[in-house]
């Protein structure tokens, strides 16, 4: 029996309650699940990618059958490398699904037995986003209800100084 490995790539800059979503309801789909934080240079992340990595280790701690990976390079090439064929991506939105759709097309003419696959995170999830919750850390505001408790107090933990 073949293992159906999904991968799911981001930034997770930082993981929110909406990835959390996402990433527990694929285990009812996949046998495992890696979450693969990118290190997204371009991106100018808040945090680090050994800081992303924490946090999404603390926040999917409890879950079983998923890994977390730092990554820097081709998504679909990271897939191959960890025999993941299924790459997840979530959509919150309308304006989340062009792009999207965009990518999926692309990581598919790079690997065409690369198969995408999009959840939309509940309801009470959908206006969560990363940058959100960056904007909100930028001047204190409230991100608990956000965030999952780990990450939550790992932040709280963190000094300005270690913060990009």
């Amino acid at each position: 029996m073949n293992k159906k490995i999904a991968l799911y790539p981001g930034t997770f800059d930082p993981i929110t309650n909406g990835h959390f979503d996402i990433i527990e309801r694929s285990l009812s789909l996949f046998d495992e699940v890696i979450v693969a934080v990118a290190m997204s240079e371009d991106k100018k992340p808040m945090f680090t990618l050994e800081q992303r990595i924490e946090m999404t280790n603390k926040a999917v701690a409890h879950l079983k059958n998923v890994r977390v990976v730092g990554f820097d390079n081709l998504t679909v090439e990271f897939a191959r490398e960890n025999n993941a064929r299924i790459l997840i991506r979530g959509l919150r939105a309308v304006s989340d699904f062009e792009y999207e759709l965009q990518l999926g097309y692309l990581n598919n003419s790079l690997d065409d037995t690369m198969e995408t696959v999009y959840l939309m995170p509940k309801l009470n999830h959908a206006f969560v986003s990363s940058s959100i919750v960056r904007n909100l850390l930028k001047f204190n505001g409230k991100t608990s209800h956000i965030l999952p408790k780990a990450v939550q107090e790992t932040i709280e933990g963190m000094t300005s100084c270690t913060l990009r």
